[in-house]
């Protein structure tokens, strides 16, 4: 006898982090929405699912995309890399969209597996008008078990749009699509309910689990006449990432100081701007340019927006790389 159709089906691990995808409020009309929902909440609300993939659920966290923190993500790829090699066609992670496009991105560093994994989430939550939570959550796994998916790494999923994480940002606050890819665009959309490529992008080198070694990197912002306050207290950071202006410039005050940090600890410059590189020898007017600022020492993030660049390096320190390394991971994305 043949087998079922449901037999026949691809497997996928739909993972809830929380977030507002699973938030609703206490009772009907009564205060704020928090996460209540379950992954097995979220499934029953997109009958449409049964027809797609033999869905294995499981409650990551039940919690605000805020309060997450690097060990949770680096939980999260283990978890993956483990079911990756034991078949699983694809992964979906749902989370909150505060901190979406950084979790995809660290997913993308950490994970190995040739399965596609694609993170979403919602912007209205599941008491609005149009909560759009479901219709994400199909096209993500839609996406998850697509053969022409595999080994394009970490997408994210969100009103019909596919973006590589390494991309992928949250420009809105609250519109329903808040989320695109400056300088890249999209790499695919769901058409007629189907994923559809139009580009794709050679995966990122990983890094190496577990992330044991304690570190501190945090970003600091270039901003008109500013002093630099924070600075002073930068040198207790195993790392820094400068978000300068432009194409990579700081106030001249700042020089100084971030290249005696820069003799101690790998200081990074971004460009605050979100899109477009960090140049290395256009503007030299002095402290402050790009190639002055270089010269100190400071390492070109390329192409790397502040938050993602804080990220690699972070995950490169925590899994105990040393200077040639770093500087070796953020070459390759000038």
């Amino acid at each position: 006898m043949d087998p079922s159709p449901r037999a026949q089906l691809p497997s996928a691990l739909v993972l809830s982090l929380g977030g507002t995808i699973a938030m609703a409020a206490p009772g009907a009309g009564h205060g704020g929405v928090a996460p209540r929902l379950t992954a097995e909440d979220l499934v029953a609300a997109v009958p449409e699912l049964a027809e797609e993939a033999e869905l294995e659920l499981r409650d990551f966290r039940k919690i605000p995309g805020a309060w997450l923190e690097i060990d949770d993500i680096a939980a999260v790829a283990e978890l993956l890399n483990k079911q990756a090699a034991a078949g699983t066609t694809g992964f979906v992670i749902t989370q909150g969209t505060d901190t979406l496009e950084e979790v995809a991105y660290l997913l993308d560093l950490l994970y190995e597996g040739a399965a596609p994994v694609v993170v979403t989430g919602a912007m209205r939550n599941a008491q609005m008008a149009g909560a759009d939570g479901p219709a994400n959550l199909l096209a993500a796994v839609r996406t998850a078990v697509s053969p022409q998916a595999r080994d394009m790494g970490v997408l994210v999923a969100l009103a019909d749009e596919l973006h590589a994480a390494r991309h992928v940002q949250k420009v809105h606050s609250t519109s329903p699509s808040a989320f695109c890819s400056p300088g890249a665009g999209p790499i695919g959309y769901l058409v007629e309910g189907r994923p559809r490529f139009h580009f794709t992008l050679q995966r990122q080198p990983h890094i190496e689990l577990p992330l044991t070694r304690p570190a501190s990197v945090e970003v600091i912002e270039a901003t008109l006449g500013s002093e630099g306050a924070f600075l002073d207290a930068a040198g207790s950071l195993d790392g820094l990432v400068v978000a300068a202006f432009g194409a990579g410039h700081v106030p001249r005050a700042w020089a100084p100081r971030l290249g005696d940090l820069a003799s101690r600890v790998p200081v990074v410059l971004t460009s605050r701007t979100g899109a477009g590189s960090v140049l290395t020898h256009t503007y030299d007017f002095g402290p402050g340019s790009e190639t002055d600022l270089l010269g100190r020492g400071l390492i070109n993030g390329g192409r790397l927006e502040p938050r993602k660049a804080r990220l690699l390096l972070l995950a490169l320190l925590r899994s105990g790389a040393d200077q040639t390394m770093v500087q070796a991971a953020f070459a390759a994305h000038r």
